[in-house]
């Protein structure tokens, strides 16, 4: 026995060692259990699992309140989406919040493009919608949709906006009369431009802060913001800038059945001004694929302007005031997300667009860019098992290995917010709400009724642009004029432009 004496200090130090690494443990865990309980401590398990859609800088957590069904909210709510300006889906909330932002558009799409379109933007923060709209989107059965949205003034393409639009003073300047009286393109340009112009009085009237001119196939992307706000990003904005320039990317589509862009698309080529040169221009070639250009159609992206006296459109991509050099600025995050030809008939209804001859010196009057000349030829001549050969070779990027190398460089970007939060609206039935409630809103007849007789005054004159305001405007066109003389030169529309090519842009040495 007094040979084993020696070894029980040892064998007692291990004893308390071990009962002191199991009860550690235990101790910690039994803490933060506590700490969780009571709201403390985040699961991370659950904060970034798969089925939470919650993004960084998003979290919806508020003051604890202390109620009895405190205990049903924790362990039966339900993961939905978490966003600064929305609770439960309900998009009036924070309604009145600064600053306010209205988007205009001029549109014949659908219900399938329009709906996601809105409600996407609702969610990052938009306030108002002012929709023109002609062709599908002024369809009867879509029009009561998109009229039962809060927050969406439509306007119809009536003879007396027409003719309105026909008494504006932009007829009589010179900084779009480059684009008159020529067909497709050219004289859709000169119709947005016109539309914007009644907007710019809309969105004063509806006491807007911003306002921004965006297609249906473009979704705004607030990169850099606190929040996945962009009324977060227009907060940020210094007081003395009056634009603010969003760069776009274009959709680098992966297949050639895509039905509904916005929630299938996931890769972008990123634009020229957010890449460095050297990875520009080194890697053009590859990210061009044979191509006319680095992009498909325009790499100017859009602009928000601060509603302002004197402010007035330069093109669907711009803003100008009339009294001064606008202040501007490029963000080097944010952009706006251009879904170029993501689906193959988008391709296909080319053809039914524009009346010019599908021939190479006939495009040039219809088209402005050099890749829309080449679809519509195609659309208009090939048949469809050669169309979708030049839609696959010229627009879907099949080549993974490419693909891989080109996100790598940062050319090609993943970008899912816009994919998951318009999936999950779909998912909570929100557009599938919206339209039924419009289908109570309204009987069919007294929806035509209300159409007949009063789209002309809501269109017009409810939304603030009245004849007396036409006239107040074209009044003092002549102290613009006298004002401007010298800067209009200078202020011609800017139109669609390509991103810079090999040709005419060369690397610093």
């Amino acid at each position: 026995m007094a040979g084993l004496r020696p070894t029980l200090p040892s064998s007692s130090f291990t004893s308390r060692l071990l009962l002191m690494l199991t009860v550690l443990p235990l101790t910690l865990a039994a803490f933060a259990f506590v700490l969780q309980w009571r709201g403390g401590l985040t699961n991370p398990t659950t904060r970034w699992s798969p089925n939470r859609k919650e993004f960084p800088g998003m979290d919806s957590s508020g003051p604890v309140r202390e109620s009895a069904s405190d205990c049903v909210d924790l362990l039966g709510r339900t993961r939905s989406p978490s966003f600064p300006y929305y609770r439960d889906w309900k998009f009036g909330y924070g309604s009145d919040l600064r600053p306010k932002l209205c988007i205009t558009t001029s549109t014949s799409a659908g219900l399938e493009q329009t709906l996601p379109w809105i409600f996407y933007h609702k969610v990052i923060g938009v306030s108002t919608f002012f929709l023109f709209v002609e062709g599908k989107a002024a369809t009867p059965n879509v029009l009561k949709v998109l009229e039962s949205i809060p927050g969406v003034k439509v306007i119809y393409r009536t003879t007396e906006l027409e003719e309105q639009q026909a008494r504006s003073r932009i007829w009589n300047e010179t900084w779009l009369a480059s684009f008159f009286y020529k067909p497709c393109n050219y004289e859709l340009f000169v119709k947005q431009s016109l539309n914007m112009e009644m907007a710019i009085v809309m969105a004063k009237e509806a006491d807007m802060d911003w306002i921004i001119h965006l297609d249906t196939d473009e979704l705004l992307y607030p990169a850099g913001a606190r929040e996945y706000s962009v009324r977060q990003l227009l907060e940020d904005v210094p007081r003395n800038v009056d634009m603010v320039i969003f760069p776009n990317y274009e959709s680098s589509v992966e297949r050639d059945d895509i039905k509904e862009p916005f929630s299938e698309v996931s890769m972008f080529k990123k634009n020229f001004d957010h890449l460095p040169k050297e990875t520009y221009f080194g890697n053009y070639k590859e990210a061009t694929r044979g191509n006319p250009n680095y992009f498909l159609t325009y790499g100017n992206g859009k602009s928000a302007a601060r509603i302002q006296d004197h402010l007035r459109p330069n093109g669907a991509h711009r803003w100008h005031n009339y009294m001064k050099t606008p202040n501007e600025i490029k963000l080097d995050e944010a952009a706006v997300l251009h879904y170029t030809y993501p689906k193959f008939s988008d391709l296909t209804s080319r053809r039914a667009r524009c009346g010019c001859k599908p021939t190479k010196e006939d495009v040039k009057r219809c088209f402005m860019l050099e890749f829309d000349r080449a679809a519509f030829i195609i659309a208009s001549t090939a048949t469809e098992e050669e169309m979708l050969h030049w839609y696959r070779e010229h627009i879907v990027w099949a080549d993974k290995v490419l693909n891989t190398k080109l996100l790598k460089k940062g050319i090609l970007t993943r970008i899912y917010a816009p994919m998951v939060i318009i999936q999950g609206l779909r998912e909570f039935g929100i557009f599938s709400s919206a339209i039924a409630a419009a289908q109570t809103t309204l009987s069919k007849d007294k929806f035509l009724l209300s159409i007949e007789s009063s789209n002309t005054s809501r269109a017009i004159e409810s939304m603030g642009i009245s004849s007396r305001k036409i006239g107040n405007i074209r009044e003092s066109q002549a102290t613009a004029r006298k004002v401007l003389e010298t800067a209009e030169n200078d202020s011609h529309a800017i139109p669609p432009l390509s991103p810079p090519s090999m040709d005419n842009v060369h690397l610093d040495t």
